[in-house]
């Protein structure tokens, strides 16, 4: 193997596999990543075994010889990146060392052979839709952040990603929040029930997504398919394939509340605000604040015993009856840091049942917050 290839584009593709590549494994070749020069191109390849990605690169590129090598990821990665010439050249030398010259830097690295590295996974007619990526990318955002990190409900260790003929909507619970977002779609993906795709693989779809929106070529298509027991993305030039959380995801619809007596309409700058301000003095784990509600205001108290305490007011459209209820502020942080509109409605029955967030305006059309009530 033998090839020249511009140093940008060579840090780029490497760039893709750092989120991938197994940094702690009990198989070494999990943290390489695969080279392979082929005719006019180089593949870069990388996988954990649940996770895969394969980019073709030819720009700024020359093969000058046929082969195949791993190296390890975050060494070529690192190296490349510091490299002091636009192009570089890469040589697999004798016992799979892979040698790189870049003007007066040379370094040559231990390598292993292509045969050792996991097969990636093959798809055959995989019902591939058109998806537009910023819009996709919108719906992650705003249900990633409530994704459990309790390894052991492993199915909620994922977004449930669940079409319908009219709409497609996407669910994430950690079981003290529940964030749901859904949008029109006129595409089933060919799935008879939803799917939950895991936190690792969304976080490398969302970087992919992210590449395509800021993409200025409107031919580039992103398409989703779902086949077996997995989800693929293709973008010209990469495929990114997961392998799915497989169980059940909770019925979510049981969690929803219907529409709360207690309506509160209110300024989410303001209130984002006053909850980052007020819960700087509040339990370190618990992150507990206490919302005292009241005809047009809303006081927002927390109280550490080891620290002291804080308050503050809000003005509110409210006149309804008084409420006390206890919530984790940075629940409620990380809803209106996904929300759009200049004013949110607060929906709440009383101090044991759940709170209810949405955007007042019609950017936030579809998206619904779900927060749990604290004692305090």
């Amino acid at each position: 193997m033998e090839l020249k290839i511009a140093t940008s584009e060579l840090s780029r593709a490497l760039g893709r596999s750092q989120g991938i590549v197994e940094k702690k494994s009990t198989m070494p070749i999990l943290s390489h990543v695969l080279l392979e020069a082929r005719k006019d191109q180089l593949i870069v390849s990388a996988t954990d075994l649940d996770l895969a990605v394969s980019s073709e690169h030819r720009e700024g590129c020359e093969i000058l010889k046929d082969g195949a090598l791993a190296v390890s990821a975050r060494h070529l990665y690192d190296i490349v990146r510091a490299l002091p010439e636009q192009q570089v050249t890469l040589k697999k030398a004798h016992n799979n060392y892979l040698e790189l010259k870049s003007g007066p830097s040379e370094f040559r690295i231990v390598g292993l052979p292509a045969e050792d590295f996991p097969a990636l996974p093959r798809f055959e007619k995989v019902p591939f839709v058109d998806v537009e990526p910023q819009a996709l990318l919108d719906m992650i955002e705003r249900t990633f952040f409530a994704v459990s990190t309790d390894e052991t409900r492993y199915n909620l260790n994922g977004v449930y990603f669940e079409p319908s003929a009219e709409a497609l909507r996407l669910v994430a619970t950690d079981g003290h929040r529940l964030s749901l977002v859904e949008k029109k779609v006129d595409a089933t993906f060919g799935l008879k029930r939803g799917v939950i795709l895991p936190k690792k693989g969304l976080q490398e779809l969302r970087k992919l997504l992210a590449e395509a929106a800021e993409s200025s070529d409107e031919k580039a298509e992103t398409k989703l398919g779902f086949v077996e027991n997995s989800a693929i993305v293709r973008r010209p030039g990469v495929v990114l394939s997961m392998r799915l959380i497989e169980g059940l995801f909770p019925d979510y619809r049981q969690v929803i509340p219907k529409a709360g007596e207690k309506v509160v309409k209110l300024g989410r700058g303001r209130l984002l605000e006053t909850l980052r301000r007020i819960s700087l003095l509040s339990s370190d784990k618990a992150h507990a604040v206490k919302l005292e509600l009241g005809k047009g205001t809303l006081r927002v108290l927390s109280q550490n015993p080891d620290l002291g305490d804080a308050k503050e007011e809000v003005p509110v459209e409210y006149e309804g009856e008084p409420l006390k209820i206890g919530f984790n502020a940075r629940y409620v942080i990380d809803v209106l840091g996904v929300l759009k509109s200049g004013d949110v409605l607060l929906e709440l029955a009383d101090d044991l049942s759940p709170g209810v967030l949405r955007g007042a305006d019609e950017a936030d059309q579809g998206y619904t917050a779900v927060v749990m009530p604290m004692r305090i």
